[in-house]
């Protein structure tokens, strides 16, 4: 027996360590990669039977690159990471987007994502990849392929969506930080219902390639406990491939540096209801509390919110558009990856829905739902620039909802979406926008996390670093763990 090897008691702190801790202990010698990857698979096993998070495990391939000689000497060598089963693509590894249709036919990815490649270029070691809805389309982690991921807090409730697999796998302790993506809410709104930070970039910071295009909706970065990881795994992989067709403006960087940095006195306004959906009280007092907390920071702040963001009438439409034309596409995709016609028995009654839906958006159609998102993105951005630094919302206007209660059915395939307004109606707008925006475990609920999102400018995650380094400070949310955890 190696008695150098950890003990049981060394995997529990190991649990507690966030990505930058780890990647110190595994520089410093203190255990190695393979060391760390074990830690991680043996946490899964224990627990993801409560959870099921974890619908696709590469152990003895993790193992395998853990022992390397050629594992890339970046930041983050040997610390573990799990990719969401939804784009973010690993060549010869399982990709099934939540798609029975996928599972059946034990579909394997011909490529690497451009995200995947900045991961291992960073030293990650990827063990397995995430539970996530079908095509990531509705607030809620319950496909009918995996089924439900539960809430580590509670398992009764749900994970939210679509990155609810990532979410739980951190919240649950299995690794430090978790690939997520978002395009309604996906990264802010599993990271609000877990407990996590969860940064939505700028659109661009990340390249989308080779399969997705920089200039939609969608973005992705990891969920995760701590500022510095956030802005340490950002450094890392936010870096453009040749062809991305949008690159974000740099500003502060290296992010890094910006967590403990004093951004001096902004000028923050807050919103603590919506136009568009009932905002659950504690959803709005969390707001209120961090918009005071804020205040006693030194920073200026007032209840005050872009105008544009009353007016969700032809903004509500012009997403709805975009969302059914992307369901459109997804299944096109599918059907070249099953090399045959898709039909509606492949996929979930609210996905063949949303499709046949887009299938009757006319071109005309489609180009003015992207005018009137134009539109709105440049009214939005005039409130930043009238001297506004941060708006502070809520990240959804409800808790976490119990499972069962956002799945579609055949009598009413768009419950799923319908359910889900009220869990994307403060993130959406910034998927249309392009601006960063984060969600902080800054509330609870029933016993239930609960997060406030923070939305800078264009381009100014540097700000939403900074200033949620000092929340954190405030808070210590990361010492404060779930019921559920290694």
């Amino acid at each position: 027996m190696n008695e150098d090897a950890p003990t049981d008691d060394d995997h529990d702190e190991l649990s507690r360590l966030d990505a930058v801790g780890l990647a110190e202990r595994i520089r410093a010698g203190d255990l190695s990669p393979v060391e760390a990857v074990e830690a991680t698979i043996d946490r899964i096993e224990r627990l993801d039977g409560q959870l099921n998070a974890v619908i696709h495990r590469q152990f003895d391939e993790a193992l395998a690159a853990a022992a390397s000689p050629d594992l890339p000497d970046g930041p983050f060598r040997g610390v573990p990471m799990l990719l969401k089963d939804l784009w973010a693509e690993e060549a010869g590894q399982p990709h099934h987007a939540g798609i029975q249709a996928l599972k059946d036919v034990d579909h394997r990815s011909a490529e690497d994502c451009n995200l995947t490649i900045r991961y291992r270029q960073a030293g990650f070691v990827n063990v397995g990849r995430t539970n996530t809805p079908e095509l990531g389309l509705v607030a809620t982690t319950e496909s009918h392929a995996y089924g439900p991921c539960r809430n580590p807090w509670n398992p009764e409730f749900g994970t939210g969506g679509s990155s609810g697999g990532a979410a739980a796998a951190v919240a649950s302790g299995m690794l430090p930080a978790a690939n997520a993506s978002d395009g309604g809410g996906s990264i802010r709104i599993p990271a609000a219902m877990c407990g996590l930070v969860g940064l939505k970039p700028s659109r661009g910071r990340h390249s989308m390639g080779p399969v997705k295009e920089e200039w939609g909706l969608s973005v992705q970065h990891v969920v995760c406990h701590t500022m510095r990881d956030c802005a340490g795994i950002l450094d890392a992989t936010a870096i453009p491939f040749l062809g991305d067709g949008v690159v974000a403006p740099d500003h502060g960087r290296p992010y890094s540096d910006q967590v403990g940095r004093d951004p001096g006195s902004l000028r923050i306004g807050f919103m603590d209801h919506s136009p568009r959906v009932e905002v659950h009280p504690d959803c709005a007092e969390a707001t209120r509390s961090t918009a005071a907390m804020l205040e006693g920071l030194g920073h200026g702040v007032e209840q005050a919110h872009p105008e544009a963001l009353e007016k969700v009438d032809e903004m509500g439409w012009a997403f709805g558009v975009n969302w059914g034309v992307g369901a459109v596409v997804s299944l096109e995709h599918l059907g070249g990856q099953l090399g045959r016609e898709v039909t509606a028995d492949d996929v979930e009654p609210g996905t063949w829905f949303l499709a046949e839906r887009g299938r009757d958006i006319s071109a005309v159609d489609y180009a003015r739902a992207q005018s009137a998102m134009g539109t709105f993105r440049r009214k939005m951005a005039a409130w930043w620039e009238s001297g506004f630094d941060l708006l502070v919302t809520p990240t959804t206007a409800l808790p976490p909802p119990r499972i069962g209660q956002l799945t579609p059915t055949e009598d009413d395939p768009v419950r799923g979406s319908r359910g889900s307004m009220p869990y994307a109606a403060f993130t959406s707008p910034f998927n249309i926008t392009g601006q960063p925006g984060i969600s902080l475990p800054l509330g609870t609920s029933g016993g239930l996390p609960i997060g406030v999102q923070l939305v800078a400018a264009y381009g100014r995650e540097d700000l939403l670093v900074a200033v949620a380094s000092q929340l954190e400070a405030e808070v210590h949310w990361s010492d404060t763990r779930a019921p559920i955890h290694a």
